[in-house]
């Protein structure tokens, strides 16, 4: 039984939401799922915008059959190659045999990696500013390379004012019935998960985020159609800003994150004093993480987000904890920067944690880091409540300025 809905009355939703599958890329958890997009334009010519995952397969078959309501299908757009959209891409060119591939050069070359197909003689390829009529329809190709993949390309509709923008604008979460932005608390779970996705899929891809961005500034756009997570109508200047501040690499939010690693608790403890110093001089947007306990993509969004970062750890093995020292291997990665860090260290006989984190921060771009460490041996001291104030004073002064 298909599961469609209307986008407007000639373009239909045929995509799926998969519910089992708990992580992402097998690597970032999503325990509300994911929805895998694809959306069928019906105007004298037919057109699929890309596949979905192999997981919702069935559904999704059954979805495109019915939204064809059996007219054949004469263009397959191929905005993005990776496995979670390109899974049924050979299904359906069984199944329509005539239908062409709408394509960059590169995919072509990709398709043929993950299928051993050669689509050539099937392949209509396009370059940026290219254009495809399919009867009221008029179709123009923009060129994405590196959001997050080298072949991809997003669509703009013409009349409809609709992007079609493969990853980006994209967001985990499985769809329930609701389909837009504006059927969704979108302040709560969505936005988070809209952050989570950017900041660890495409955040080391500000200036190509950068270069898309100013393309969809030429547009006159009232709706874009992702490959992940709702249809986004209602709030496209919450999200068009969103993305302007991540890919440039500015603070979401005047607000201090502290990350810790703790052994035995003592390191808590005094990232805990630290937490209430800073809220009672008036710092109210604190979020305070155990890096041992929280998954590393939400610490990623949450540097992604804030403004400042403490990072409080133990000295480990003669340098630094294992789980600190992959969170600051992944901001590295993915390109943070502008960010204003503050470092505590621990150490029952020699810390040098302190050091550590502070090779790591400025071996990032454009990171400031606060010159002296609060450094505490096996427990925290009566009389070095006064270095956390110090501490404290110096951040309130920044965040509250």
């Amino acid at each position: 039984m298909h599961s469609t809905r209307k986008v407007k009355d000639d373009l239909i939703y045929v995509g799926g939401s998969d519910r089992r599958l708990s992580r992402f890329e097998n690597l970032f958890p999503i325990p509300r799922g994911v929805s895998y997009n694809s959306y069928v334009l019906l105007d004298e010519k037919t057109v699929l915008f890309d596949t979905v995952d192999d997981s919702i397969g069935r559904q999704f078959t059954e979805n495109v059959l019915y939204a064809l309501g059996g007219r054949e299908l004469d263009y397959l757009v191929v905005q993005h190659m990776e496995p979670d959209h390109c899974s049924l891409i050979d299904e359906m060119l069984r199944r329509y045999p005539q239908a062409k591939i709408v394509c960059s050069a590169r995919a072509v070359g990709m398709l043929s990696q993950f299928y051993a197909l050669d689509v050539k003689d099937r392949a209509l390829v396009v370059a940026e500013g290219d254009k495809l009529s399919t009867g009221r329809h008029t179709l123009h190709f923009m060129m994405a390379p590196m959001v997050h993949w080298p072949e991809v390309m997003v669509t703009y509709d013409e009349p409809d004012k609709i992007l079609f923008s493969a990853d980006a604008f994209g967001t985990f979460g499985a769809l329930a019935g609701n389909l837009f932005d504006d059927e969704l608390q979108l302040d709560s779970m969505w936005m988070a998960d809209t952050r989570r996705y950017y900041s660890n899929i495409v955040g080391k891809y500000g200036a190509q985020v950068q270069a898309l961005l100013k393309k969809a500034a030429a547009l006159d756009i009232e709706m874009i159609c992702p490959l992940h997570g709702p249809v986004w109508r209602g709030n496209l200047p919450v999200l068009l800003e969103k993305y302007q501040k991540w890919s440039t690499y500015e603070p979401e939010e005047q607000g201090v994150m502290i990350a810790y690693a703790t052994m035995y608790g003592n390191t808590e403890n005094a990232a805990q004093v630290l937490a209430g110093l800073l809220a009672e001089r008036g710092v109210h947007n604190i979020a305070m993480y155990d890096v041992s306990g929280t998954d590393v993509s939400e610490l990623v969004a949450e540097s992604f987000r804030c403004s400042h970062l403490v990072l409080a750890a133990p000295t480990y093995n003669g340098g630094l904890h294992p789980r600190m020292e992959g969170y600051l291997a992944d901001l590295k990665a993915l390109g943070l920067q502008n960010r204003t860090a503050a470092l505590l260290e621990n150490g029952t006989w020699a810390p040098v944690s302190a050091k550590h984190m502070r090779t790591m921060l400025e071996s990032m771009k454009n990171m400031t880091v606060l010159e002296q460490p609060v450094s505490i041996r096996s427990a925290l001291a009566d009389g070095q409540r006064a270095s956390l104030e110090a501490l404290a004073d110096v951040l309130a002064s920044q965040i509250l300025a």
